[in-house]
């Protein structure tokens, strides 16, 4: 690695990561916030040593602190996709790639949700870099309480768990 620290580091100023996921390059990391706001970011995998902000800011809020007021930007990355806090969210809970055949339109979605909201939302990258706005797919799939975790069967298709052990399969209603 070029650049300070030991070879073990690969990233700093991230909060607490709570699931990521490799796919086609990219690394999607869904990162938990503190009070303000929940966050995901998508990196290429072979960006080592990229400063993501915390504690001094959370997602793009800054966190001025009496030793350093300023909120000062320079060499930081923020969040592809943030949101706040409000309407029982509480903490992010990342997910997959959707890559399966029963949701074809789906293909290429990265689905993450909120382990107290329960929704259930997807975002599609194009070359890395533009993101679509997420979209919320609670309607259609259900609210999920409790989501712990996302997986993928052997054939694609997308996984649910919550945190009492339930597991769903998402299947075309």
């Amino acid at each position: 690695l070029n650049g300070p620290g030991r070879d073990e580091i690969w990233a700093v100023g991230l909060r607490n990561p709570w699931r990521i996921w490799f796919d086609e390059g990219l690394l999607y990391v869904a990162d938990v916030g503190q009070n303000a706001r929940e966050e995901i970011t998508i990196v290429n995998d072979d960006r080592p040593l990229v400063n993501y902000g915390w504690p001094r800011f959370e997602g793009s809020l800054c966190n001025p602190d009496d030793e350093d007021p300023s909120c000062e930007t320079g060499g930081m990355e923020f969040p592809d996709v943030e949101y706040r806090h409000e309407g029982g969210v509480c903490s992010v809970t990342g997910g997959v790639v959707y890559r399966g055949d029963a949701f074809h339109w789906l293909r290429g979605h990265y689905f993450y949700g909120d382990l107290c909201a329960g929704f259930i939302r997807s975002f599609r990258t194009h070359d890395g870099d533009e993101i679509d706005d997420a979209q919320d797919w609670t309607d259609r799939f259900g609210s999920v309480p409790g989501l712990w975790s996302f997986g993928v069967d052997g054939h694609g298709e997308m996984l649910v768990t919550t945190g009492n052990g339930s597991l769903y399969r998402m299947e075309p209603r």
